[in-house]
């Protein structure tokens, strides 16, 4: 019996001192390889390049929200994924921000998520021909908004002009102008949806909306 309690002691003074899994931990589970995936518009090198000081972090105790700081830096990054592979492996799944316009604001130009964010803009080939918003964020939120209300077909329009007026004009990507009144053009906007159904109307380009209750055609 004490026997037993003797080498009971020992081994508990040897783990208290000595503690051989730890020493384990962060040799074998070293990050040693990122994966990215779901990126689209940022490329891979980009976003490891802001991660380079997980490399041999121990992934075991990986702080998420270490990562979350580093991607942060990335403007077009909405949301992300950490999924360990053990023993040394991280996949981090990306949800980037869609651009549905781009906003030029005087000599600034920034991307338009469909959240409404702002994007720092970069060229990129396949996001040149999005519609153009010549105006401030906050007066085209209100239009987005509007525009949604009543299913306008946002695809439609490749430039919206913002006047000192507070009122929109919007040419479509058939170089169709839509002059909108300042105030309750959703009214203006259902009854071009409308006159959109009827091929008498192709040979118009000029749909003027902005005196009450009466539309010019040109």
């Amino acid at each position: 019996m004490k026997k037993r309690l003797v080498i009971a002691l020992v081994l508990l003074v040897l783990f208290s001192t000595y503690k051989p899994q730890k020493l384990f931990l962060s040799s074998k589970f070293k990050i040693e390889e990122i994966k990215i995936e779901n990126n689209f518009i940022l490329n891979d090198k980009e976003i490891k390049k802001d991660l380079a000081f997980l490399y041999n972090e121990n992934l075991i105790f990986l702080k998420i929200y270490n990562i979350k700081k580093a991607l942060k830096k990335k403007n077009f990054i909405d949301s992300f994924e950490v999924k360990k592979i053990y023993p040394n492996k991280l996949r981090i799944k990306i949800y980037e921000k869609k651009p549905i316009a781009i906003l030029q604001n005087k000599e600034k130009k920034f991307y338009i998520s469909k959240n409404l964010n702002l994007i720092n803009f970069i060229h990129l080939e396949n996001y040149m021909d999005l519609p153009t918003i010549f105006g401030n964020k906050e007066s085209f939120e209100i239009l987005y908004k509007n525009l949604n209300k009543i299913d306008f077909p946002f695809n439609l329009i490749k430039k919206f002009y913002l006047f000192e007026s507070r009122r929109w004009d919007l040419e479509t990507y058939k170089k169709r102008l839509i002059k909108l009144p300042a105030e309750n053009y959703t009214k203006s906007l259902k009854n071009f949806m409308n006159l959109r159904k009827e091929n008498k109307f192709d040979k118009y380009e000029v749909f003027d909306y902005r005196i009450n209750n009466q539309l010019i055609l040109k």
